[in-house]
Order: structure tokens, then C-alpha cells, then sequence
């Protein structure tokens, strides 16, 4: 019989609204975090209405950050409070009292304008763990300077390691300095703050820099340069395409399948199988290269993604479908693993997520509920704060709360 999940009794303050921050929550709420969203009372305006690609969507913040198919509010209460208000700001205090966690991703020096940065709020709460993601972090020249995932993973060296030979470098969408640079790390961090609480009694600073994230995924090509001195070249290492036995290649579906066979036994494997075992002990031979590789990109050629596919794993060879999304959701893989999972919606409807990637055996995380309105929580937890009706019902038409 499972225990509860790992992070059930840790209350958790989510100031955030864009991808590292929101992802950086969910995975806490997954593993049983309550996390109280504090989002801004009454209807988008400025900037805040402009603001496009919420959560890595295409489309307005306000168009999906509420929707119950935005997996990264699940798990969430919405509380809506004005944070500049007398009002909102005593909610807040009071709430941040009682939290263990606050993550937020202001710029940097904006939590202080408003009166509730980790300073005040632990003055408070010596027990509270205060965890902030921002772009460059807290100090050095470009604290305060703007940016997006592109931005940071440019800076970090990322991006130039991106793409084809004699190529622009390839965007990868926002996947690395948002969600594992930003949001991943931040959960990893806010983690060992609280086992390092239970053994002091004490909170801290949590200083979570997508660019710093972004520098650690480098940690081995990084180490290779620094040993070598050698600048690896974009689309000529073993890991980016410059081998032949390491790619992708084009099928007659016009899909692709994914060779990964770098070990010479994997690499005899495929040689086997696609009837050219006169490669085989040319491997690392670079004057053999561009015949392998075309010899490659001409039998795959010759059949679908999904027979080569059939044919290959039937042989002890690393090779995967390139998916679309519209296939994910469909392996068999990713469904055994429940990485696609379907949850009941309020109205009776089936909503698709993705599912838990965390697999503890005895303290699973689980999915409790789908993303909320804003300020769906607001009556609850001020009732549990001790405010009453009356008081609410004030604040809500002074616009302090929703």
C-alpha cells in the first residue's frame, strides 16, 4: 500500500505566470505540495493582457493559463489578490506565515518594492524557504537585463551547438533554460532546501538563474573543451550529426527515424541488418563518413518509418520514431509508463495530460486536480485565514481581492 505523496502538508505560494515558474510548481504540487496560485483580481489590461506564449503555449496568457488542460496549473488553488493594496498585501503576509514555500519570478528587486521579499517574509517566518527564478540571477552585470529562453541559452554557449553544418543554429523551443534550466532546477532547489530546513529549523534564499541552469546541461561538453581546448563545431560531433551512425534519416513516408547506435557492437548490428557489413570496421574511420552516411540516407529510403522501425529493434540496435505530437500519445511506451494520462474535468469531460515522470514506488505523486479559475480558492482560504464574509465581500469590491 502507497503513503502519501512525498510533499503532502508543504504549502507552497506560487507568484509565478510564465513557463519555468508554473512547471517549476506543478512538479511540487505533483509530488503533493498544496500550492496556492496568487494571481491579480479582475480582467487582464496592459502588458499582462498582451503577454503571449503562457505556460510554452502559442497563444494569449489569458486564453489558456486557466484551462483545465494546462497541465502546468494542476494541482493549483487560485487566490485573486492585489498584491499593492493594503488589503492584498496583509492577506499575503498572513499567508506567507503559515507557507514553507514562496516561489516567484519577478525581476529582481520588484518582491522588495512591494514589501514581501524573502527579507521581510522571513523576518516572519525564519522556517520559510524562498525560492525566486529569474533570467541571470540575483547579482552580476546582467541582473537586470531582459530576457527569453533564446536569450540565456545564446549566453550559455546552448545554442551553439544547435544545428547543421554551415547553418544558422537551430531554436530549440523553450525547453531548456525555461523548463530545465528554470522550472526543474528550481523544484530540484526549493527540494534540498527542505531536507536541508530539517536539519537546521531554518529557510533560505533560493537563487534559481535560467542561465545558470542552461550552463549546467554543458557540464560535459564544457569539461571537454576545457581538457582539449577544441571548440566543437555545430553538426560535426558524434552527438549532433556529425556521424553517420548518430542521425536521422528521411523514409519513404516522409517521417523519420533516429539512429543511435555509437557503440562499435550496436554499430556492427545495423550494418548487419541493412546489408553493408563492409562498414563495420569502418566506423571511426572519417574518411568513410560521407559513404555511410549516404549508403544510410538511401536505404531508409526504401521502406516507411514504421517497418524500419519493425525491422530494428528486432535487432539490438538504438533506433526511435520521430514523433509529432499527435502520435505521442499513441506509443505504447509512453502509455505503459501513463506519461499521457486522461483526468475527469468538473464537467464530466475527459481532459489529456501529460502524466508524472516521477515514479516513487511508495510515496507516488498523483494528479488531484485540473488547473483552476482565477480566484476559484479565494473564499476558502481566507475562511481558513479567519477572515470573514463581510470582510471578503469589501475587498472584493475595493478590488483588493477576487
Amino acid at each position: 500500500m502507497s503513503s502519501a505523496p512525498p510533499l503532502s502538508g508543504i504549502k507552497v505560494l506560487d507568484l509565478t505566470k510564465l513557463a519555468p515558474g508554473p512547471f517549476c510548481t506543478m512538479i511540487l504540487g505533483d509530488l503533493g505540495a498544496e500550492i496556492i496560485k496568487i494571481e491579480e483580481p479582475g480582467p487582464p489590461t496592459g502588458r499582462r493582457a498582451q503577454q503571449a506564449g503562457a505556460a510554452g503555449t502559442q497563444g494569449p496568457a489569458t486564453s489558456f493559463s486557466g484551462s483545465p488542460f494546462n497541465a502546468l496549473n494542476r494541482n493549483k488553488k487560485s487566490i485573486g489578490l492585489n498584491l499593492k493594496s493594503g488589503p492584498g498585501k496583509e492577506i499575503y503576509i498572513r499567508l506567507a506565515q503559515r507557507a514553507d514555500v514562496v516561489v516567484e519570478e519577478y525581476r529582481p528587486g520588484v518582491a522588495k518594492r512591494l514589501g514581501i521579499d524573502y527579507a521581510t517574509l522571513s523576518a516572519r517566518n525564519p522556517r520559510l524557504i524562498y525560492c525566486a527564478i529569474t533570467g541571470y540571477g540575483q547579482d552580476g552585470p546582467y541582473r537586470d537585463m531582459v530576457g527569453h529562453d533564446l536569450n540565456y541559452i545564446a549566453t550559455a554557449g546552448v545554442l551553439s551547438l544547435l544545428g547543421r553544418p554551415e547553418q544558422p543554429p537551430t531554436i530549440p523551443h523553450n525547453l531548456i533554460a525555461d523548463y530545465a534550466g528554470g522550472g526543474m532546477h528550481g523544484a530540484i532547489g526549493v527540494l534540498a532546501a527542505l531536507v536541508a530546513r530539517q536539519q537546521t529549523g531554518r529557510g533560505q534564499y533560493v537563487d534559481i538563474s535560467m542561465l545558470d541552469g542552461a550552463v549546467s546541461l554543458l557540464a560535459q561538453s564544457l569539461s571537454s573543451y576545457f581538457a582539449s581546448g577544441q571548440i566543437p563545431r555545430r553538426g560535426e560531433t558524434m552527438l549532433d550529426g556529425g556521424i553517420p551512425n548518430y542521425n536521422v534519416y528521411s523514409t519513404s513516408d516522409g517521417k523519420y527515424i533516429t539512429i543511435g547506435s555509437l557503440e562499435p557492437w550496436f554499430f556492427a548490428n545495423l550494418c548487419r541488418t541493412l546489408g553493408c557489413e563492409q562498414f563495420i570496421p569502418h566506423e571511426f574511420d572519417p574518411a568513410k563518413r560521407e559513404e555511410i552516411h549516404r549508403f544510410f540516407t538511401e536505404k531508409f529510403r526504401t521502406k516507411t518509418r514504421d517497418e524500419w522501425f519493425e525491422i530494428l529493434t528486432k535487432s539490438d540496435i538504438c533506433v526511435g520514431r520521430m514523433l509529432t505530437l499527435d502520435e505521442v500519445d499513441k506509443d505504447p511506451q509512453i502509455r505503459a509508463r501513463n506519461m499521457v494520462v486522461e483526468i475527469d474535468g468538473a464537467d464530466g469531460s475527459k481532459v489529456r495530460q501529460v502524466g508524472i515522470s516521477l515514479k516513487l514506488s511508495d510515496t507516488p505523486g498523483s494528479i488531484r486536480s485540473l488547473a483552476p479559475t482565477l480566484g476559484q480558492h479565494t473564499e476558502e482560504i481566507l475562511g481558513g485565514l479567519g477572515y470573514g464574509q463581510e470582510q471578503m465581500e469589501r475587498w472584493r469590491s475595493e478590488g483588493a481581492i477576487k
